[in-house]
């Protein structure tokens, strides 16, 4: 560690978090090294040491001769401000070099609200914002992650984005920037090499048109850019890198425990739900792969806690065989193993059993909405008898504290469907009262709302937003409606939703307005001690853009999207219809059921997902 860095961390918050040297961190001899990456995560240390897909392309880059990756995190406030105050440039963990000593800048995004937080790790790094002014073959900088689906908000400031799952792109990248680097081509040159492969979208190769109302007409690919970039996925997770040596924090970290990636993508299709759609198709992996890896994984780490994740842990179709060979180990050890993403309507009482046998831990369930007619609508899948027979099977256990998430906002909600969700509430709070075995202990039902934000690729990447106003009065009508000391009642930022939604569904004007707001002070946005509405606000008055042109406007049906360029998998056409079975409050089955052809198939090989 340098002398100015030892100076300056007495008088910041969490030192931990700029010093590294972790257990299972990657050093290397810098004259074995051809290549060195920033991996920069932009947000603190504490997130994004819990991103797996990080931790994954951390050992992958690194597993490659001559390549050294290193990781960035964003600083707090603190100490960024005093970085400034010294000039201490931004480093990497691994070596403390200035991010100006790496080739590669690479960002894994996955919040809109952390845009920002790029524009501060590159002027921190000393690194140009903007693509255009960064000339040379040095410092190129690209990026991934689940917001990178519609990357036109951060075409100015990136040269290039690798779109959906990295493990095997990302060494076809570097392998492109390394060859660039000995043959000593141009910035253009290499652009041009790398946007031939899969899953590239270089944003400079593509002009976006305007008509006079400020839609886009027309999307022009150049220097024979496809039309269309389709992201990459893993055909088998089983064969899949997956590293069992993973660097330990030497701070506490937001999820301080070992996860375990039972499979990617969803058999759902909740019509709100982008992730549902975009990590298509279904791919599982087997459990005698996840017990490998996970006791790989606990033994080198220490860890004394694990977590199986995915988006819908409890439809994963090993879940009893998996669960029956971890826990045998886990109990054991005294390992505690817990199952998040549960879904009401395939809770058992033997997985109930099975999780107490460690330690019994809250049990979130997300209903979404709180009228069948709405939950019909957002294609949830999932019957009031069945949240009240899942309530029924927890609290008959011995669970005494439940979560439950909701939206405020969805399309066609009215106010009984608002209401709803207060007499559901007081539903499971009765059936607690019927069926609870220790009374004494009482019953806390923790609810929470979100304001619905339209993203790309979904179903209602079409719909309006209403306005935080509106759902500032829905949310008092609900709150209004829930008085009993049982019920704990926790509510979204509203303002914060609506420049999610505006950031999620933007165009490259909005570069501008990113800009303009981090110079005016923008700073971890994502974080209520530092998001600033009216800051914002600022930005787009200054820049003449109108937020409600992505929120309240809505598209139209064959408007020119700014994401058509990038393919997800599902087809529009398909996302079209379940807009249209959606307005008619009419369900799609899930894919174990009956295929409904989203068109995510045609990403596998064989042609057919393992849902």
């Amino acid at each position: 560690m340098n002398e100015l860095l030892e100076r300056i961390l007495p008088a910041v918050q969490k030192p931990a978090r700029y010093v590294g040297g972790e257990y299972n961190q990657i050093v290397k001899d810098k004259q074995d090294v051809e290549l060195r990456v920033a991996f920069c995560f932009p947000d603190t240390y504490e997130i994004g040491m819990s991103n797996v897909g990080m931790r994954i392309l951390y050992a992958i880059m690194n597993n490659m001769d001559g390549v050294w990756c290193e990781r960035v995190f964003t600083p707090w406030g603190d100490m960024e401000q005093e970085m400034r105050r010294h000039n201490l440039p931004l480093y990497g963990l691994e070596s403390h070099d200035p991010m100006e000593d790496f080739d590669l800048i690479a960002f894994s995004v996955g919040y809109e609200m952390s845009y920002t937080n790029i524009l501060t790790m590159l002027d921190l790094g000393n690194i140009p914002l903007h693509a255009k002014d960064r000339t040379g073959l040095k410092h190129i900088v690209f990026a991934g992650g689940a917001c990178t689906y519609n990357p036109e908000p951060l075409a100015d400031f990136v040269d290039f984005f690798s779109l959906g799952e990295g493990e095997e792109s990302t060494v076809e990248i570097l392998e492109c920037y390394r060859d660039a680097k000995r043959n000593k081509l141009s910035k253009e040159e290499f652009l041009l090499a790398v946007s031939k492969i899969p899953g590239v979208y270089v944003p400079s190769f593509y002009e976006h048109r305007y008509n006079p109302d400020g839609t886009l007409s027309e999307i022009v690919p150049l220097h024979g850019a496809p039309k269309t970039v389709t992201k990459r996925i893993v055909q088998d997770l089983d064969k899949a890198f997956y590293p069992t040596k993973m660097i330990v924090p030497s701070t506490e970290i937001v999820h301080d425990r070992m996860n375990l990636e039972v499979m990617r993508g969803c058999i759902r299709g909740c019509r709100f739900c982008q992730a549902g759609y975009t990590y298509r198709p279904v791919r599982p992996r087997l459990p005698d792969t996840l017990f490998c890896q996970a006791k790989e994984s606990l033994e080198d780490s220490g860890n004394h806690e694990i977590t199986l994740s995915s988006l819908s842990t409890s439809d994963y179709k090993y879940l009893a065989e998996a669960t029956d060979k971890l826990l045998d180990y886990c109990e054991e050890k005294k390992i505690n193993m817990s199952v998040p993403s549960l879904r009401a309507d395939n809770f058992s009482r033997e997985l109930m059993l099975k999780l107490q046998k460690v330690r019994k831990s809250g049990l979130t369930f997300a209903p979404e909405a709180g009228t069948q007619r709405l939950r019909d609508a957002i294609n949830k899948n999932v019957t009031e008898e069945e949240i009240l027979s899942t309530c029924e099977i927890a609290f008959s256990g011995g669970w005494n504290n439940v979560k439950l998430y909701f939206m405020l906002g969805l399309p066609t909600e009215t106010d009984e469907d608002v209401l709803g969700i207060a007499e559901l509430v007081y539903k499971i709070l009765k059936v607690w009262r019927e069926h609870a075995v220790n009374k004494k202990r009482g019953i806390r039902i923790h609810v929470a709302t979100a304001f619905f934000v339209p993203k790309p690729f979904t179903a209602f990447q079409w719909e309006k937003q209403i306005t935080p106003e509106e759902y500032t009065r829905r949310q008092k009508l609900l709150k209004s409606a829930m008085l009993s000391k049982s019920v704990e009642y926790n509510w979204h930022d509203s303002k914060l939703s609506e420049l999610e939604a505006v950031l999620a569904r933007g165009d490259r004007r909005l570069g501008a307005v990113l800009e303009a707001a981090w110079k005016n002070g923008a700073r971890l946005d994502g974080w209520i001690e530092y998001f600033d509405y009216e800051l914002w606000m600022k930005a787009f008055r200054d820049t003449g853009v109108d937020p409600s042109f992505y929120t309240t406007r809505g598209f139209g049906k064959d408007e020119v999207l700014p994401w058509d360029t990038i393919d997800c998998g599902v087809s529009k056409r398909f996302l079209w219809l379940e807009k249209e079975r959606s307005d008619r409050s009419e369900t799609t089955p899930d894919c174990r059921t009956r295929c409904a052809g989203c068109g995510a198939n045609h990403l596998l090989e064989r042609g057919v997902c393992d849902a």
